[in-house]
């Protein structure tokens, strides 16, 4: 049984699956509640947060009929950021093995700590063996010099502590925390598009994760501070109108790119502080793209900074996925081709057996990842850093390893 946690800015969803004797998964529990204690996918109200996580959790639970102790959990706030490490290690013509290549991850670590920050991920990007080029995986083979590049994932040491603590507080145990747009692309992206080059841009409601895939590996991950809550609070103080009206408005008209009959077509407005029947007035839809698309135009043109300075930006071979709630408005698609340059696609998660119409969407890509990511990972080899505390028997977690239970013993 495998457990995944989505802890947004809007919602905290809940998946549990089991997985079937060929390895398939198959969603057996479901549960969400409304975010509370959360913003921009970082805990500011500890009890309110924990009772969100606790919600979900035994709504799922209900549904699937078995208690969860284990959650893969999704990472979006802590402000994620991207580091990379070359590391040449000395094997002396004997058998390599995790060992070494643990041996890799510890060094790369230890000359990229940054103070108030954690690793999360170290993703190997590349390997070479004795001049050898294009290794996927070098355990088992000889050689004398084993070179390593890694790709290092890492966040504000605080953000994900205090999450750790809401997750221990509802009786559950750390399986592995995973990027929230790593988990996001490996739901959407094809296996094609992984190999060749591409970048997924996550819209959510607190911010915007981007995750740029190529040769098949996570290279470079980032997240930009603007999503689809600052569209909601930007229609609400435009036309003085509750936050949630505010919201209806913006998912049932609100538009990226204006139509020629948006002068004609009209949309009600509830007043701010007024009985919502009695105060509404009428205003023609092309004001509200008037108030939506320079916020989406900022968003984009920010998404375009940033992976202009990323240092892969060629990587991505002029394609863009989108996926995630906000992806969702009208014409999205169109203004993000018109100032990225680039190929867009809309995508929704890939087809999980048991999983319904109705959680199957862009909203709850994230969660879907991280199933995927568990079952991708759960039987790898197990490769731990050094433990203070006696081991617990871990599954492995992307090419560092399952770090759970480090987690658990340094917090």
């Amino acid at each position: 049984m495998i457990a995944a946690l989505d802890v947004g800015t809007s919602k905290v969803t809940c998946f549990i699956a089991e997985r079937d004797s060929q390895g398939e998964l198959d969603i057996i529990g479901i549960g969400q509640d409304t975010a509370e204690g959360l913003k921009a996918g970082t805990v500011i109200d500890m009890v309110a947060a924990v009772t969100s996580i606790g919600t979900a959790i035994r709504r799922a639970e209900t549904m699937a009929d078995k208690r969860v102790h284990n959650v893969f959990v999704s990472v979006s706030g802590g402000a994620p950021q991207s580091t990379y490490a070359d590391i040449s290690l000395d094997v002396s013509g004997r058998q390599i093995g995790n060992t070494d290549i643990q041996h890799a991850f510890e060094t790369a670590n230890a000359g990229n700590a940054v103070e108030g920050r954690e690793i999360i991920h170290a993703i190997s990007t590349a390997y070479d063996l004795d001049g050898s080029r294009g290794i996927r995986n070098p355990k088992g083979m000889y050689g004398n010099q084993l070179r390593v590049q890694l790709h290092m994932v890492g966040v504000a040491h605080g953000a994900l502590r205090n999450l750790l603590t809401c997750i221990s507080r509802c009786d559950l145990d750390l399986e592995a925390p995973v990027i929230s747009a790593y988990a996001s692309g490996l739901a959407c992206l094809v296996e094609d598009e992984k190999d060749l080059g591409v970048t997924l841009i996550d819209m959510g409601c607190g911010g915007t994760g981007l995750a740029t895939f190529a040769g098949g590996e996570l290279v470079w991950t980032a997240t930009v501070p603007l999503g689809g809550a600052h569209v909601t609070n930007d229609i609400a103080h435009g036309l003085t109108t509750p936050i949630a009206s505010a919201e209806h408005m913006k998912r049932l008209y609100a538009s990226a790119i204006g139509g020629p009959a948006d002068n004609r077509e009209m949309i009600e407005v509830p007043e701010l502080g007024e009985p919502e029947l009695l105060s509404a007035r009428q205003i023609p839809r092309s004001l509200l793209t008037g108030i939506v698309r320079p916020r989406l135009e900022e968003t984009f043109e920010l998404i375009r900074d940033f992976i202009d300075s990323s240092g892969v930006a060629s990587a991505s071979a002029r394609r863009i996925v989108l996926t995630g709630g906000a992806s969702q408005l009208q014409g999205v698609g169109d203004l993000a081709s018109e100032i990225l340059e680039k190929q867009v696609r809309l995508a929704r998660p890939l087809p999980i057996q048991g999983l319904a119409e109705s959680a199957a969407g862009p909203y709850y890509a994230t969660c879907a990842g991280l199933l995927l990511y568990a079952a991708e990972h759960y039987d790898e080899p197990q490769i731990r850093r050094p433990q203070r505390e006696h081991p617990i028997s871990q599954p492995a977690g992307g090419a560092l390893g399952r770090i759970g239970q480090w987690l658990r013993a340094n917090f």
